[in-house]
């Protein structure tokens, strides 16, 4: 379940803190890595993990970004498919390649940024 308290900026910086603290957790960390390896070498496992937990996952961030839009805290012609990965692609992109440290400075840079982008623009209509 994804937060809803009214401030997206404080949910996502949560939810992202959450996400790293899984991603760094030794227990989850190494199978997380061999699941990857596999996925990137095996299209049927793939199609599986897509299915089974990667699709309905990112459905889920999906339709919460969706509830933000419809409170405007959010671009109302956003692609939220695209929003879903500019928001976690950085902390997986950090966390795979090991290209540096998962901190809460660094989430907190990847709320702003995210949000800096995404949220509406003073006098700019739909699309």
């Amino acid at each position: 379940m994804l937060p809803d308290t009214g401030d997206l900026e404080a949910d996502l910086t949560a939810v992202l803190r959450a996400t790293v603290a899984e991603l760094t957790d030794p227990r989850y960390d190494q199978p997380m890595r061999a699941l990857a390896t596999e996925i990137a070498h095996d299209p049927e496992l793939a199609a599986d993990y897509a299915e089974r937990l990667g699709g309905p996952l990112k459905q889920a961030k999906q339709e919460w970004l969706r509830a933000a839009q419809r409170a405007g805290q959010l671009a109302e012609d956003l692609d939220l498919d695209v929003a879903v990965e500019m928001i976690w692609g950085p902390l997986l992109n950090r966390w795979l390649h090991r290209t540096g440290p998962l901190t809460t400075e660094y989430i907190d840079r990847v709320v702003t940024t995210a949000l800096n982008g995404l949220r509406p623009r003073p006098g700019a209509g739909s699309t």
